[in-house]
């Protein structure tokens, strides 16, 4: 270590045979310190503008530090950003500009404005949240009086916030974020005979959507913004349409139309003059669509003449989904046909009945023995077991 002082000086009176400070009156009382060095070969010289020797000393050592974690590509660890401050100034507007606005407005702006109304974990840095908060941030949300779901959709934004800063190199390592037990999922599904009845109470528009919802599965906003231009009349049997926008990726599909689904449309179409654009269900809306605010009164009308138990629009495609899964279609087929982007979600749908696994067995059983009619030889001191 090299400290000097500068300052003083020796141009006043002596004092104790020692020339004094002209300043001070004695040696050392004023002045601050400097510290000087060799780095590789050049002087490094630098006022600490303190005059404790301790300190000046303390810099010096930092000063080396800083220089030697340079030289081996070590460098000081950047600031990180609060969790608010990263939500609002960086993920906010790319979810934005990235997502649908239906996405932004009902999924992330939502979520997004929970996490940073919770001060205790929005005014963390983004390296100090762990899972404690995380849980502390849901056992709040619960107190507000939110279910189980609402929570969980707050937690899959904030997960989803945790690992876009870990992409984008702001955060080392996200910490895992885990959803509540517990959530009710919608399992409604509406017998045949309560679909007639709805129908039959329902006007004319909402039956339409209801008829093209339980017939292909659509998610309702994918039915809303339904083009004619995504109608194809000659594809298949009955025809096509084209599903262009959706929750995901995997939304993007073609479905065929059944003949319900087909009348439907068709009767529409004829009576809208045979337009080859626009809106299936055009409304005096922002989006120049139909909405969920415009069919909810009529809904809640068709159950209440209908004395149907009480459902959501949605439910129609859990019925749809469900009855696919029933009738023996493979999980692979219902998720392409459901846009799920994962097999894990289309197995919820998925249930073998005893007869049909029954059934399976037979089959290998028959495979087993090279025919279906045709048995293996055997005698009356042999068994044939059957190993799948």
């Amino acid at each position: 270590m090299s400290i000097f002082k500068r300052g003083c000086d020796k141009k006043g009176p002596e004092v104790n045979n020692r020339s004094s400070c002209s300043r001070c009156g004695t040696r050392g009382s004023c002045g601050v310190y400097w510290y000087k060095f060799m780095w590789k070969g050049e002087l490094v010289r630098e006022s600490t503008k303190q005059g404790n020797d301790r300190v000046a000393r303390q810099m010096e050592a930092a000063h080396r530090t800083s220089l030697a974690k340079g030289e081996v590509g070590i460098r000081e660890k950047k600031s990180v950003m609060l969790l608010g401050e990263f939500c609002r100034k960086r993920f906010a507007p790319w979810a934005e500009s990235s997502s649908s606005l239906k996405t932004w407005r009902d999924f992330y702006r939502v979520g997004l404005m929970a996490i940073q109304a919770y001060s205790p974990l929005a005014s963390l840095t983004l390296d100090a949240i762990t899972t404690e908060p995380i849980a502390d941030f849901a056992s709040h949300r619960q107190a507000e009086g939110m279910k189980v779901a609402t929570v969980n959709a707050s937690l899959r934004i904030l997960r989803r916030v945790l690992r876009v800063a870990e992409e984008w190199g702001e955060l080392e390592r996200a910490p895992k974020v885990r959803m509540l037990s517990g959530e009710s999922h919608r399992e409604r599904v509406i017998t045949p005979e309560e679909e007639a009845r709805y129908l039959a109470s329902a006007n004319s528009l909402l039956s339409e959507v209801a008829t093209v919802l339980v017939d292909t599965g659509l998610r309702p906003e994918e039915c809303y913004r339904l083009l004619w231009d995504s109608i194809t009349w000659v594809n298949g049997r009955n025809g096509t349409l084209l599903v262009t926008h959706g929750k995901t990726k995997a939304a993007r599909r073609v479905l065929p139309m059944t003949p319900r689904v087909r009348h439907t449309l068709e009767t529409r179409w004829e009576a809208s003059g045979r337009p080859s654009e626009g809106y299936v269900w055009p409304a005096p809306t922002k989006s120049g669509h139909i909405e969920p605010s415009t069919l909810k009164k009529q809904h809640s009308k068709a159950l209440k003449l209908s004395k149907v138990r009480p459902f959501v629009l949605y439910s129609l495609r859990h019925t749809f989904l469900t009855r696919l899964g029933q009738s023996g279609c493979d999980v692979w087929t219902l998720a392409r046909v459901a846009g799920h982007s994962s097999i894990a979600i289309s197995a919820r749908y998925v249930h073998p009945s005893e007869d049909a696994v029954l059934e399976a067995m037979e089959r290998l059983g028959g495979h087993n023995s090279r025919h279906s009619g045709e048995s293996l030889p055997q005698d009356n001191n042999s068994t044939v077991l059957l190993t799948a």
